[in-house]
């Protein structure tokens, strides 16, 4: 079995602890937090140990892997050492907020064999997924459009915000990731605009918006158009849908259950839609796990990996050029 230690015992990285103890491939070597209270707490509720550091992880002879669910700022770092200490990653997004912190990283994990796995988990939704393979099966013909809405059930926290690098670099970039896996080839040109109409004093404030849209186009012609909103007062609304030449196919919202009611009053009500990110894509992320699994038991290529975590950021910079000077950017102006 493969021992994968978790680096971060925040809300996700608990998660993904959980989900690694119950694996029937993987084992949970242990956990580190540098809230030491936070990790006591998940080592308990495990049974795992609980690092001391994460040198002391990385030094383990029964760890073969990181998963770091840490924040942001140390990402880059923690994937460095874990390569050079010859551990298999699976790293949440982003890999940083800057773009040359993200070029640095790369040049400094060149040539490693080891796999190097992103945390875009709505790739392994299977709904998501479907539409992928709708497409590569050309049951609608020639790509033309893909609309991907991605709305939050509320504000974060203002101190997440104020911390997140922006709606672009923190929320869109899942959007950005999915955008490539949806079309199929790299993106030429981003158009993105946005506003501030949900807490316009904090957006003011952080030189952000909690509004989006964004166009992205290939180089043959492909659009994608991405939505995006802080707030939806009805739930997490994640769908994607991709049009061609010969029908379209689609990837809807997950509702609590499946029931629909109809009355004299009302028609196609529905239960409300599942609760934010880990209830949403709660598959996804056991599926995630498996494939980063299957990457190390069987040499098999990771599904997302650093790159796609790299030029996902790309995207996002190219956004917040066009957002900010009210032009299309081209992704060779980003580099």
């Amino acid at each position: 079995m493969i021992g994968i230690a978790v680096l971060g015992t925040g809300r996700i990285g608990r998660m993904h602890a959980e989900n690694i103890a119950a694996h029937p491939r993987a084992r949970l070597a242990g956990v580190y937090d540098i809230n030491t209270s936070a990790a006591s707490e998940v080592a308990a509720k495990l049974a795992v140990p609980q690092f001391e550091s994460v040198e002391g992880a990385l030094a383990a002879s029964d760890v073969d892997a990181v998963l770091i669910a840490s924040s942001t700022a140390t990402h880059a770092d923690l994937i460095e050492q874990a390569v050079e200490a010859g551990k298999a990653v699976l790293c949440e997004k982003p890999i940083d907020l800057s773009l040359d912190r993200v070029n640095e990283c790369a040049t400094r994990i060149a040539g490693t064999r080891l796999p190097i796995m992103l945390g875009f988990v709505r790739r392994f939704d299977s709904g998501h997924a479907g539409v992928r393979k709708a497409i590569e099966g050309g049951r609608i013909g020639d790509l033309h459009q893909v609309i991907i809405t991605s709305r939050d059930p509320g504000m974060a926290p203002d101190a997440y915000i104020e911390a997140s690098g922006g709606i672009f670099r923190d929320m869109t970039i899942h959007d950005f990731d999915m955008a490539r896996f949806i079309l199929g080839e790299d993106v030429a040109e981003v158009t993105a605009t946005g506003s501030r109409l949900i807490d316009p004093a904090l957006m003011a404030r952080c030189d952000d918006f909690d509004t989006v849209t964004a166009v992205l186009k290939t180089s043959t012609g492909k659009q994608a158009i991405i939505i995006n909103s802080r707030r939806a007062v009805y739930g997490y609304d994640q769908r994607v849908e991709a049009f061609g030449s010969a029908g379209m196919v689609i990837s809807e919202n997950r509702t609590r259950d499946h029931t629909r009611h109809f009355t004299v009053d009302f028609t196609d009500s529905a239960a409300p839609l599942k609760n934010f990110f880990i209830d949403r894509y709660a598959d996804a992320f056991a599926a995630e796990i498996s494939a980063f699994v299957d990457a190390i038991t069987h040499g098999n290529p990771v599904p997302v990996g650093f790159e796609d975590g790299r030029q996902a950021l790309i995207l996002a910079e190219a956004a917040i050029r066009s957002a900010a000077e009210g032009r299309p950017v081209a992704i060779r102006e980003i580099g």
